[in-house]
């Protein structure tokens, strides 16, 4: 915030082990907004890869006319990132706040935890339009995913918060090891874990669909914390066949 053009241009950034600077890859014009909340970006060109876009963000928006690679909007507290392409891998990795939509796929690790870490997303809302890969929201704590078509496997694995919604189908691995939190399938899930329990049928309105919905608890095979002297478990709703 508040950088002119030419001292955005000179930042420092690396391709591999090389220094670069941002004016190496980009032309860079407009007016610097005074604040981070008044700050608005928009990126126009192939970052298909460009890694980090978004990285630790506070406020504001960043807007990429296009694809994006790794680490979109990772760490970030606050503000709006609109891919209107793609994106690779680890999408909102560790986000705590703000508001992510991929109009096109994500690949894999959405919202999840960094590698060798158990805190994953914290709070914020990831939406794709598209599919999305495997391991998504991998420990995660809080906030919201949104996957508009299909997923591929492992969702909300090792999870204690935070709710996903797959509005298409998953081909399995929904829930493993999974301690709180929700999970809304609106599709199929071609392979159940053994580990969910079916306990009642319910009505409900999920990102603006209404439902009825299979209600499982799970998973049966992990340590779960207790309210009032009774067991919290994570909930698992897949949409009831007609």
């Amino acid at each position: 915030a508040g950088k002119t053009p030419a001292q955005i241009a000179a930042l420092e950034g690396r391709e591999g082990k090389i220094k670069v600077t941002i004016g190496d890859f980009f032309e860079v014009s407009g007016s610097p907004g005074a604040t981070a909340a008044e700050t608005d970006i928009v990126i126009a060109g192939d970052c298909s890869r460009v890694k980090y876009i978004g990285n630790k963000m506070t406020a504001g928006s960043i807007t990429v006319n296009g694809n994006a690679d790794m680490y979109v909007g990772g760490w970030m507290r606050g503000g709006k990132i609109h891919i209107k392409g793609n994106v690779h891998s680890f999408c909102g990795i560790g986000m705590e706040g703000g508001d992510i939509l991929v109009d096109g796929k994500a690949e894999n690790y959405i919202g999840c935890a960094y590698r060798g870490d158990w805190r994953g997303m914290k709070g914020g809302t990831i939406r794709i339009r598209g599919s999305a890969g495997n391991d998504i929201g991998t420990f995660m704590l809080g906030g919201t995913i949104i996957i508009e078509n299909n997923a591929f496997i492992h969702v909300s694995t090792h999870a204690e918060g935070g709710t996903v919604i797959i509005k298409g189908d998953v081909e399995g691995r929904v829930g493993g090891q999974m301690v709180k939190g929700d999970i809304y399938v609106l599709g199929k899930i071609q392979y159940m874990l053994p580990g969910f329990k079916e306990v009642e049928t319910v009505e409900k309105e999920v990102d603006g669909v209404k439902a009825k919905f299979v209600h499982y608890i799970g998973d049966l095979g992990e340590r779960h914390p207790k309210s009032k002297g009774k067991e919290i478990f994570a909930n698992l709703y897949v949409k009831a066949a007609a």
